[in-house]
């Protein structure tokens, strides 16, 4: 594996990941309904689109944007993980409908975040 990527999804990854850190503090942890989380995946949602609407056919996102970006901060920075965790978690505690709204919610307004985010970022190239 080549030395350089390594190092982009690295820094990337880590830039992300204390994003996502700084972001559910702020946010705070709640007992009822796990907003730090789907806040945070529909704000990578949206920033996804947005980078790859804006420079997913420039020269520089296929050399090293891409890796640093896509794969390294806002794959530190999403949670998608914590969200199937926090779903299951619903789940086993009897909260059927709310895991079920969870859900739902979550993968709506991620599709539709990624979604402006992508028509924004094409915007920024015309």
């Amino acid at each position: 594996m080549n030395t350089w990527a390594m190092f982009m999804v690295a820094s990337g990854g880590a830039i992300g990941a204390l994003l996502r850190f700084f972001l559910s503090t702020i946010i705070g942890a709640h007992q009822l309904f796990p907003w730090a989380t789907l806040t945070i995946n529909i704000a990578g949602s949206f920033a996804i689109g947005l980078i790859w609407g804006a420079f997913g056919t420039t020269e520089w996102f296929a050399q090293w944007g891409r890796l640093f970006l896509i794969v390294g901060l806002l794959g530190g920075f999403t949670t998608f993980s914590a969200f199937s965790l926090e779903t299951l978690g619903l789940l086993q505690n009897d909260r059927y409908l709310m895991a079920a709204g969870y859900a739902v919610l979550s993968v709506a307004m991620c599709l539709f975040a990624v979604y402006l985010g992508e028509r924004a970022g094409q915007g920024w190239l015309l």
